[in-house]
């Protein structure tokens, strides 16, 4: 049963019918998925929720189909991992990381809102889906169609890593890399979306694409005992996850779920590519574009679409946010790996070193309960980190040759070995 009434404009308040709309016509201002929230509060339950399969759609009361889903059946439901040694080294008493480095099928929080998504173009009726990306999600939409059947185009900014041009080729779609960075991406899609009538999961279906997101925050109160966290650290790219999670926990406590105890949100990005940070410290509704310059590719959207949503949402919250450098971001990725065993891409070493900046700053206490969210894996883009970690040593295959290459790697071994 779908508890979708359909869509809504945020700014003018303008009401539509279910369909591939993303923008009202009066204003031009987004759509919005609207919901019969009281119909919803005498359906769902968290002993319904925790009868379902460990999926995404295990909160599809919340979700914005009208049948059974038909993509994403084994995404989402990722670890929330209690990063004790993270933790330690950043000086804080409990954090925990939400780790969709692993989500299936693509590795990034992207398979989220894809399902959505797919499964929406699929009840629709499109044959052809497609998208703008920066990476993750032309790997997510090209798995996502490859199994679903449908025809799938994904567009790129040329020059990305090879990991997420490999990641999404391999599934067999037709990808198109496009000479400038992802703005310019983003605006021709828009024009081929009308001339060709495909579903673009992120443009005339970004109000159903976009509540996928929700499901990362669901999942974050459902692991934490069904309690909000206190903080949470978000990479900000497009704008889409930030807004979403502020939307999933005030969800959670509408349709009686999750208590309001008050959870602060923060945007993290980089500081070659922060017009949402510069914005929030400005303290102006204004987010003006910038042009792109960092290494982590996956969140330099110059212009996003979503930056007024995340500094409301931030601002609602009492949370804050900051950018970092390229070589913080660095850190930060090998911080997380070395600690916790988990590689990320850059746009988690940037939740990372923001998390370290805003601890230090006293934003952020120590003693409270924090959250950051991981939304991409770091073997996609190997090129980032490649020229900032050791090389092998390499020795001939002789006892001899690796005795003597210990003892210069570790000349007090004798002592060691006496002491214990």
């Amino acid at each position: 049963m779908s508890f979708v009434i359909g869509l809504q404009c945020r700014e003018c308040g303008q009401e539509y019918p279910q369909a591939p709309l993303h923008v009202c016509e009066n204003c031009f201002g987004p759509l919005e998925i609207q919901y019969d929230y009281e119909g919803i509060k005498k359906s769902i339950s968290r002993e319904k929720i925790a009868s379902r399969d460990r999926n995404l759609w295990r909160y599809r009361e919340l979700l914005p189909i009208d049948g059974e889903p038909r993509a994403g059946l084994y995404s989402g439901y990722t670890p929330l991992v209690r990063a004790h040694r993270l933790g330690d080294a950043l000086g804080v008493k409990e954090f925990y990381v939400k780790d969709d480095s692993v989500n299936h099928p693509s590795f990034s929080y992207k398979d989220r809102v894809v399902s959505v998504a797919i499964s929406k173009a699929m009840e629709f009726g499109f044959k052809t889906v497609s998208c703008a990306s920066t990476g993750n999600l032309a790997n997510s939409v090209a798995a996502h169609a490859a199994k679903a059947g449908l025809d799938c185009y994904v567009f790129i900014p040329d020059g990305l890593e090879q990991g997420k041009i490999i990641g999404s080729a391999i599934y067999g779609p037709k990808t198109v890399a496009i000479k400038g960075n992802y703005d310019d991406v983003n605006r021709l899609c828009s024009e081929i979306g009308d001339k060709y009538g495909w579903a673009f999961v992120n443009v005339n279906l970004r109000p159903y694409y976009s509540e996928g997101a929700k499901t990362h925050g669901f999942e974050v109160v459902e692991q934490l005992g069904w309690k909000l966290p206190q903080h949470i650290v978000v990479a900000s790219a497009g704008g889409t996850i930030l807004p979403k999670l502020a939307k999933g926990f005030k969800e959670l406590i509408k349709v009686g779920l999750a208590e309001d105890t008050g959870c602060k949100i923060y945007s993290a990005q980089a500081a070659g590519c922060a017009p949402i940070i510069n914005a929030l410290h400005k303290g102006t509704d204004l987010v003006s574009p910038v042009k792109p310059n960092t290494i982590a590719s996956s969140i330099a959207i110059g212009n996003p679409a979503g930056g007024y949503y995340v500094i409301q949402a931030v601002r609602e919250s009492g949370g804050w946010g900051e950018s970092v450098t390229d070589e913080e971001i660095l850190d930060g990725i090998k911080l997380l790996a070395r600690t916790e065993g988990i590689f990320t891409e850059p746009a988690g070493g940037t939740e990372v070193a923001v998390t370290k900046k805003l601890i230090e700053q006293g934003r952020i206490p120590r003693h409270e309960s924090i959250v950051i969210s991981i939304t991409g894996n770091g073997y996609k883009t190997l090129e980032a980190v490649a020229k900032s970690v050791e090389r092998p040593y390499t020795i001939n295959a002789t006892l001899q040759n690796f005795d003597e290459l210990f003892h210069q790697l570790e000349p007090n071994a004798g002592v060691k070995a006496l002491a214990s």
